[in-house]
């Protein structure tokens, strides 16, 4: 069998908003290679991540009873970048996650992620917002699976886009798949442009339009990023999404 067969395409549902001409072209290994972790039980693991060259991450957690994994992520690459995150609840084990896209252009940028709660108690919890101007493209694709033992899951997973400009798109695909009675499960999607009537608000009591403008989009991203623990690490990945504004007609 060739490698060009084995390739996902934009027909794999999987693979529906990515980057066409980076699958056509990939190396077969980095589409199929995960990279493998444990967090051990009542053990806490906050990783984060800054997407900034093109290409595809895959990550494969398991949680044990009582443990925490938070991931937060900033997706700014120029071409096609891509981070997957597969996560196995054990009992009582939590998932956070937060991530942001923000970029112009061509740029297709986007996050998948799987949450498998395989026994009783797990929580998670995913915000993800996109920021995008010219023909770019931010795109999330979440499933949260409880299989029927793992009774009182709570889990939420929330999504939103600004666009900046006409031709710029934002992609979500939720999904929920549940065989437990007792639970907690909820998603929200919202996609649309700034806030007019907030930002003339804010400029009628004295602040600059385009400062107002940039406060709105930092507010907006932010949502992503309130969780994280660390007033320095929240602060640092707020000015690396903040500096891919620079130079934008806001």
């Amino acid at each position: 069998m060739t490698q060009t067969a084995i390739l996902p395409t934009n027909k794999d549902e999987a693979w529906r908003y990515a980057d066409a001409g980076y699958l056509k072209g990939a190396d077969v290994n980095e589409l199929t290679v995960w990279r493998e972790s444990i967090v051990p039980e009542g053990q806490t693991i906050c990783e984060s991540s800054h997407l900034t060259d093109s290409g595809v991450t895959r990550l494969r957690v398991h949680v044990e009873a009582g443990g925490r994994y938070e991931h937060f992520a900033l997706n700014s690459a120029a071409s096609y970048a891509r981070l997957e995150i597969e996560v196995t609840l054990n009992e009582g084990a939590h998932f956070e996650f937060g991530a942001v896209t923000i970029g112009g252009g061509d740029t297709t940028q986007e996050f998948v992620t799987r949450t498998i709660h395989a026994q009783p108690h797990g929580t998670s919890n995913q915000v993800v917002r996109a920021v995008q101007w010219g023909k770019s493209s931010g795109n999330f694709l979440g499933r949260i699976e409880v299989v029927r033992d793992a009774q009182k899951t709570d889990a939420g997973m929330n999504f939103r886009a600004l666009l900046l400009e006409r031709g710029a798109s934002a992609n979500t695909k939720p999904e929920l798949e549940i065989f437990a009675d007792d639970v907690l499960c909820a998603h929200g999607a919202a996609i649309g442009q700034m806030d007019e009537a907030a930002a003339y608000y804010m400029a009628a009591r004295g602040i600059p339009p385009e400062v107002a403008r940039k406060l709105m989009v930092q507010a907006f991203i932010g949502d992503a990023f309130a969780s994280m623990q660390g007033n320095d690490e929240r602060d640092a990945i707020m000015e690396k999404a903040l500096i891919q504004l620079e130079g934008t007609d806001l």
